[in-house]
């Protein structure tokens, strides 16, 4: 990364969450037949409906992990933390159609083992400038007032404010003049089951002149994404990997494309895998000492869908 950069070669990027594998690719050498992006277009290019009958985690096993989060919680060793799970889910589809049917900001469709349909930017990198927009707050856009709840759940506030704070101190390792532009914002997102809100704040900062040099480092510094791992950082992802009954593996880690300039990246959530001849639906939710047991299971079911 550091050496396209350096030489103003466009290329893709796709890290898993661990750092520790990843995928580059010149822009001109990618096989677009078995790696496909698509960066801020909602557009679908298929308008077939996709049904799909979901296999979730019980409650039961739910309830086992969450009472160990919050056991680590209360000994101080995570103030929030990012859980997530895979569900089976079964139905009229193959990964190339979700891909063409999904409409979302970022879409990542790969060789046949996975396909992002991601709400959420990483980072975008314009004119030397940093920016960050970490999405934590979601609620059913059906129920009444939905859009104050949301704002004024005791939870949610603390939820995002950690998260705020920690990508400030995430960005002001790689860059200067750290500022929240946005604060809590809400976005509509309608999908095939429901339509959600979602809460995202805009923070920015300004980058060396020879950023483009240092992409590399520059991720090395900022993953894994505080959104979807928790706070303090390193110690609530040592908690996750014990506590999750899934490996996450490319799920929450981020991909993007440097056009030799300018950069944008996601997180990739709403992921969509496929192991053997199954296919697994992960997702999760921020758990703190506010959460509730059986909110943060139905947000776990809620955020299962194809955005319509």
């Amino acid at each position: 990364m550091n050496d396209f950069g350096k030489q103003k070669i466009p290329f893709y990027f796709i890290i898993d969450f661990d750092f520790s594998k990843a995928f580059i690719f010149r822009k001109a050498d990618i096989d677009t037949d078995k790696v496909k992006f698509s960066f801020n277009s909602a557009c679908a290019n298929d308008t077939k409906k996709i049904n799909f009958k979901i296999n979730p985690p019980s409650f039961a096993e739910f309830e086992t992990v969450f009472d160990n989060v919050q056991k680590e919680i209360k000994a101080g060793n995570t103030y929030l933390l990012n859980l997530t799970f895979s569900s089976r889910i079964e139905g009229n589809f193959n990964l190339k159609n979700i891909y063409e049917t999904a409409r979302a900001p970022y879409k990542l469709y790969f060789k046949d083992r996975f396909v992002v349909f991601s709400p959420e930017t990483f980072v975008k990198i314009i004119g030397g400038k940093i920016f960050s927009y970490p999405m934590k707050g979601t609620i059913d856009a059906d129920i009444p007032n939905a859009d104050k709840l949301v704002l004024s759940d005791k939870k949610e506030i603390a939820e995002h404010y950690t998260i705020v704070d920690l990508i400030r101190n995430d960005l002001n390792r790689v860059a200067k003049n750290i500022a929240v532009e946005r604060f809590r914002y809400i976005d509509k997102i309608n999908t095939n089951r429901k339509n959600l809100l979602q809460v995202s704040s805009e923070i920015s900062g300004n980058l060396p002149e020879n950023y483009s040099e240092q992409i590399g480092n520059l991720f090395e510094n900022l993953l894994p994404a505080g959104s979807i791992s928790g706070a303090p950082k390193k110690k609530t992802a040592e908690i996750i990997k014990r506590a999750e009954t899934h490996e996450r593996g490319f799920y929450t880690g981020i991909a993007g494309f440097f056009d030799g300039k300018n950069l944008d990246s996601f997180v990739m959530i709403r992921f969509i895998e496929k192991q053997g001849k199954e296919f697994v639906f992960k997702s999760g939710g921020g758990i703190t000492s506010f959460s509730n047991l059986e909110k943060e299971y139905k947000e776990l079911l809620d955020k299962i869908y194809i955005p319509k």
